[in-house]
């Protein structure tokens, strides 16, 4: 059985920090590319960073500079270090594990910033 299990969102002040965390179990995470998406109410989910099985990142315009993905496949674990947190940031925070034939999803994290 795979599980995507998030954690570390909450309530933040505008300009603080969070760090998310997602461990993944019933998979060789090793050999998947990770990913954090997020939703905000009435919009579409989108993609926030990724990083590949070798340790490539990339990043959306709108947190570049701010927030860092991270991985250790010893701890099937990768981590959103959130910075600088923007009330326009909060959005639940799902992470997504891909393969070439499969895609798993967390159940996501509330993650809210007050202005």
């Amino acid at each position: 059985q795979v599980q995507l299990v998030e954690s570390g969102g909450g309530l933040v002040q505008a300009g603080g920090s969070l760090r998310l965390s997602c461990v993944g179990s019933g998979i060789i995470f090793s050999s998947y590319a990770m990913g954090w998406y997020r939703q905000a109410p009435g919009k579409q989910r989108e993609l926030v960073a990724a990083i590949t099985s070798g340790g490539s990142t990339n990043y959306a315009d709108f947190v570049k500079g701010r927030f860092t993905i991270s991985r250790d496949n010893a701890k099937n674990t990768v981590w959103l270090q959130m910075n600088s947190l923007k009330p326009e940031d909060t959005a639940v925070y799902s992470c997504n594990a891909k393969s070439w034939v499969r895609d798993y999803w967390g159940q996501g994290t509330q993650v809210t910033v007050s202005s």
